[in-house]
């Protein structure tokens, strides 16, 4: 069965920081662009990042531009979403996705052909 696999997630203090990790079972990630999306309580699922199938194009969303990072390493088949300065705003369920490109409109949930199960990432004091 081809999924993502999400890990990383936990409980942060604000301002604090942690790394998600997406790795791929059956799908070779490196031919796919990879895009971070997060469901926050109250709010309606949000793309936070993509990155291409190279990595040498990232794009994020600008609630989250300067405080997370996407990246990815090939070699280890394995994409990261670093969030820095985290807020309890921030708090949520945190998934990566796999789609042919980023494009202009990244993001479009339409467009993924594989999803992880999500990581909880939860922000408090």
């Amino acid at each position: 069965q081809s999924q993502l696999v999400e890990s990383g997630g936990g409980l942060v203090q604000p301002g604090g920081s942690l790394r998600l990790s997406c790795t791929a079972s059956g799908v070779t990630l490196d031919w796919y662009a990879v895009t971070w999306f997060r469901q926050t309580p109250g709010k309606e699922r949000e793309a936070v990042s993509c990155a291409s199938p190279s990595g040498t194009w990232t794009g994020h969303a600008d609630s989250v531009a300067g405080r997370f990072t996407t990246s990815r390493d090939n070699w280890k088949q394995t994409v990261y979403l670093q969030l820095d300065s985290l807020t309890p705003e921030d708090t949520g369920v945190y998934y990566c996705a796999a789609s042919d490109l980023c494009g202009d409109n990244w993001g479009r949930a339409s467009e993924q052909k594989y999803w992880g199960q999500g990581t909880q990432v939860t922000v408090s004091s």
